[in-house]
């Protein structure tokens, strides 16, 4: 048994037992990826996948614990050689970080500054994408840490702690009659057309919630992936935006003739999450940017939950 095999069983598990597709991100042929999981079957004298024919379907029950253990070998394979690096070379490396865009383009890009600063030698890639995404990344080791508002929170194998709070605002072109309405009620907003996230995406879920709570059913003209997109629309007289409060650019948004009216009365406080694969070692410059990132997560508070305890927003947001 190898790791080379191992990491074979965990790619055809995690590519819906598509050989082909599992070769491709292995970098390497199909036969010699059956080849490598037959040998292991052999060696391990037990049947690992269910086949129909030459087409792998499922996991058969044995094999369910051979690739729960193989996870963990591969898990704690990798953690050894982040530990070394980390001991030998903790001024260098990479960090991969997924998110949206409205982090990447609001919230991130000061963080990510001062670690550019602080670690020149460690390459930053940002892989942006969406939240339902994140997890695979993080369970497949394609990115070190995630950052998002939906999709981290309880999903098995991933630590998510809670780093930041925002709010949703409105946002409006300038002599907008909302914008000399005074406290705007839900019933008002949603009888305008609006334009806002898809669902998935900057606390859209927990946003239809509220209208769905008050018996309301918005027309939403426009779904966009990110807050510009919202505003570009907005701005052509398309609809009313609703976007992420810290998305509203207070120079450049005004000067395009948009204006931004508050709505924490209408919706809750919405959380962003860091998600963490269960099980990795962090090295230093990941728990210094964190850190940097939400000063509340420090390493102790970091570790604490790797080790499986609870930390919740009201910790220390």
């Amino acid at each position: 048994m190898t790791l080379q095999q191992l990491r074979y069983l965990v790619e055809v598990a995690q590519r819906g037992f598509n050989v082909s597709e599992a070769a491709e991100a292995l970098f390497t042929s199909q036969p010699g990826v059956s080849k490598q999981i037959k040998q292991l079957e052999n060696d391990l004298g037990i049947i690992i996948f269910e086949r129909v024919g030459k087409r792998l379907t499922g996991v058969t029950e044995a094999g369910g614990q051979v690739l729960a253990h193989a996870r963990r070998i591969l898990a704690e394979a990798e953690n050894l050689k982040r530990y070394v690096d980390d001991y030998t070379h903790g001024q260098r490396g990479a960090l991969v970080i997924a998110t949206t865009h409205t982090q990447a383009r609001y919230a991130l890009p000061e963080a990510i500054s001062r670690f550019r600063t602080r670690y020149p030698e460690v390459t930053l890639t940002l892989h942006q994408g969406m939240p339902d995404q994140f997890a695979d990344w993080l369970m497949r080791g394609d990115v070190d840490l995630a950052i998002a508002t939906e999709a981290l929170k309880d999903v098995p194998g991933i630590v998510a702690l809670p780093c930041r709070q925002w709010h949703h605002a409105i946002v409006v072109p300038e002599g907008h009659p909302l914008q000399t309405a005074g406290d705007i009620s839900l019933a008002e907003l949603a009888s305008y057309p609006l334009i806002t996230y898809v669902r998935g995406v900057a606390g859209r879920i927990g946003m239809d919630a509220v209208f769905e709570r008050q018996g309301l059913t918005p027309r939403i003209v426009l779904d966009a992936l990110d807050a510009d997109v919202v505003k570009t629309y907005v701005g052509v007289g398309m609809g009313v935006g609703i976007i992420a409060e810290h998305a509203f650019d207070p120079l450049r948004d005004p000067a395009a003739g948009l204006r931004l009216i508050q709505a924490r009365h209408l919706f809750p406080a919405n959380t962003t999450h860091l998600g963490i694969r269960r099980g990795t070692l962090l090295r230093r410059f990941e728990y210094d940017f964190i850190e940097d990132f939400a000063p509340g997560l420090n390493r102790d508070v970091v570790q604490k939950a790797l080790q499986g305890g609870d930390i919740t927003a009201s910790d220390w947001l």
